[in-house]
């Protein structure tokens, strides 16, 4: 071992105290900090090499425990946890906010007609299937069949959602036509996200208990699971997709943007980016990553497994997932 830094900073856990709201709002403020996408591959590379080494025991000379945690975080937000392998960059948590607030800030500008909402649609749920398809698990991967089926499913449901909330508010306010983007985002989710972890609500997750010891696999923890993301992921929309409506219904009435009416759309990609900054960590934070569920509630069958072999067990833990 060289230079001064101890080794037993516990580099494979969050910086953060993850069973507090602040900790894990911390922990997702860096884990989605959109500045990461402008790193280069030469700085990837050296925060990569930077971790490894740690890992191996060495420690470059004059090499600071909060440079440690920096390398940590710019490794981790740009290679796959389980792979190793560097990721798509739209597909990594860091493009996030900036893919998003101009996905969702074209859906609410260009929402009025069939085309418009088709096209934006499609584009919105491309992007979710690389960000599927990016963050996959690399012990179990889904199949090319699992993420078009998803794909399909989610692009139908959305695009439907959204054409027939249009015919509905026709004859309504303007402002309530505003808010049907978000509708068709919340119904695409609530397909897509159980879509992409059909094979978790088959064969169940893996729950451990405390000290992390594999108990057996449950699928009602893999419902508990997927049903915290998939409200993160619509919360997490929520704040992007109803505050700028509000603000555009009122400054579209106003003589400046009637006036330059094109900049409606890069207002709207704003204000939506402004949302997200803070909406985007702060709903991944909502839910423990760890969570955890009571053994009562678990199958019949592995609750008597446990309850034979971990009489004393109360509550087992698992991963939810993003």
């Amino acid at each position: 071992m060289s230079g001064e830094l101890p080794l037993h900073i516990n580099i494979e856990e969050p910086r953060w105290d993850q069973s507090t709201f602040v900790g894990r709002a911390s922990h997702f403020f860096t884990v989605t900090d959109p500045r990461n996408v402008l790193l280069t591959d030469e700085q990837l590379e050296n925060a990569k090499r930077i971790v490894h080494d740690y890992r191996q025991g060495v420690v470059p000379p004059g090499l600071t425990e909060n440079e440690l945690w920096r390398a940590k975080y710019v490794y981790e937000s740009a290679f796959h946890p389980d792979t190793g392998e560097k990721m798509i960059l739209i597909g990594r948590m860091s493009a996030q906010v900036p893919m998003n607030m101009t996905i969702t800030g074209c859906m609410m500008t260009f929402y009025r007609t069939t085309p418009a909402v088709l096209f934006w649609q499609w584009i919105n749920q491309s992007f979710n299937a690389i960000v599927n398809y990016t963050n996959r698990s690399g012990d179990a991967p889904l199949t090319m069949s699992e993420l078009g089926t998803a794909y399909v499913s989610a692009t139908t449901g959305a695009v439907a959602t959204a054409l027939g909330l249009n015919a509905l508010t026709k004859h309504v306010s303007p402002l309530i036509g505003r808010f049907v983007p978000f509708a068709a985002v919340a119904a695409a989710n609530c397909i897509n996200i159980p879509l992409m972890r059909q094979r978790e609500l088959k064969a169940g997750i893996p729950v451990t208990d405390d000290n992390g010891n594999r108990l057996g696999e449950s699928a009602n923890a893999a419902q508990q699971a997927i049903s915290q993301v998939v409200v993160s992921r619509i919360l997490m929309a929520a704040p992007g997709m109803a505050i700028p409506p509000f603000i555009m219904n009122t400054l579209e009435k106003k003589a400046f943007l009637k006036r330059f009416p094109w900049l409606s759309a890069p207002i709207q990609v704003g204000l939506v980016g402004f949302c997200l900054v803070f909406a985007t960590p702060l709903c991944c934070a909502l839910f423990p990553q760890k969570s955890s569920m009571s053994v009562t509630g678990l199958e019949a069958e592995l609750r008597a497994k446990i309850q034979e072999s971990h009489p004393e067990l109360q509550r087992v833990y698992f991963n939810k997932g993003l």
